[in-house]
């Protein structure tokens, strides 16, 4: 990882993907949101909102392991919702 702000924006740029997956979806398939795909929104932003509260703590002993473990728990993050993204019908 080369700095912080490559981080947040590697937060910013695959959960905005997501999201933008999802509404792909809704205008692919029912043309209007559903239950479903807006709880997979609301993940996605409570994701967001949670990594980036992480990338932003002051109080952390050693700093390069606290990002190497938020770059991971990005990539788990991502993976389920693509695959949630996945099984909608």
């Amino acid at each position: 990882m080369a700095n912080v702000r490559t981080l947040k924006k590697d937060i910013n740029y695959v959960l905005g993907d997501i999201i933008e997956a999802v509404y792909l979806w809704e205008m692919s398939t029912t043309g209007k949101p559903t239950d479903t795909s807006n709880a997979l929104i609301d993940e996605a932003i409570a994701a967001f909102d949670s990594l980036i509260n992480k990338v932003n703590a002051k109080n952390v002993d050693n700093k390069k392991t606290h990002f190497k473990q938020i770059q991971s728990e990005l990539e788990d993050v991502a993976t389920k919702l693509v695959e949630k993204i996945n099984k909608l019908s």
